[in-house]
């Protein structure tokens, strides 16, 4: 009995220790974390989860990809417990490929011995269970190609033009995110939506006014 506490114990410290070791890294910057544990990690990347899977050397990323929140890695079958009744150390495992340019959305799981190809969406919930050809839209459970990415892509050029808000400031040299103006834009960002979805016009302090 005092085994299995001192185990658990341990493990909580272990936890402790790794939550510590990770809060020094944001999100564009847990890429070197990851590459410290054996994943393979491209430059440019935003990676919001806090872990890689319990095998981390098993995965590899592309440069320019974005993990969005819960997204979780499973590099090993767990249902290779149906075969220990013959082999109790059997173990099954796989590698997870992610190529340049993809996102990753929200609360997508990705089993092992998949490989997503370059330019392509996966859909938040989805479940990937095989490999998703390059410049797709995959979602779903299991993820079935759905789309083009180069479609999305001229279709989201549009939409933008309607929804950047007009008065926006971005330096030469910066992006929306890199902005000395972020904070400022995203404020007239807001305004500007609420305007386009609602008919309002807002004020700073959220009021608003229909327009009729």
């Amino acid at each position: 009995m005092m085994s299995g506490t001192w185990q658990r114990l341990r493990d909580k410290y272990r936890r402790m220790r790794y939550l510590k070791a990770i809060a020094s890294y944001d999100r564009f910057s847990k890429a070197e974390f990851f590459r410290k544990q054996g994943a393979q990690v491209g430059e440019g990347c935003s990676i919001i989860p806090d872990n890689l899977g319990q095998e981390p050397y098993l995965v590899k990323i592309g440069n320019h990809v974005t993990i969005a929140n819960h997204v979780q890695f499973i590099n090993h079958n767990g249902a290779a417990w149906v075969c220990r009744d013959q082999d109790p150390n059997l173990q099954l495992f796989g590698p997870i490929v992610i190529d340049d340019n993809c996102v990753i959305s929200q609360n997508v799981i990705l089993l092992p011995n998949i490989h997503i190809g370059a330019n392509s969406i996966i859909g938040a919930g989805s479940v990937v269970i095989n490999d998703i050809p390059a410049n797709s839209i995959a979602m779903g459970v299991p993820a079935r190609v759905i789309g083009s990415t180069d479609k999305f892509k001229e279709k989201a050029k549009e939409i933008w033009k309607v929804q950047q808000p007009p008065d926006m400031e971005i330096e030469p040299g910066a992006d929306w995110f890199t902005s000395r103006h972020y904070q400022e834009n995203r404020e007239r960002l807001r305004r500007h939506l609420v305007k386009l979805f609602w008919g309002i016009d807002s004020n700073q302090d959220g009021g608003g006014t229909h327009q009729d």
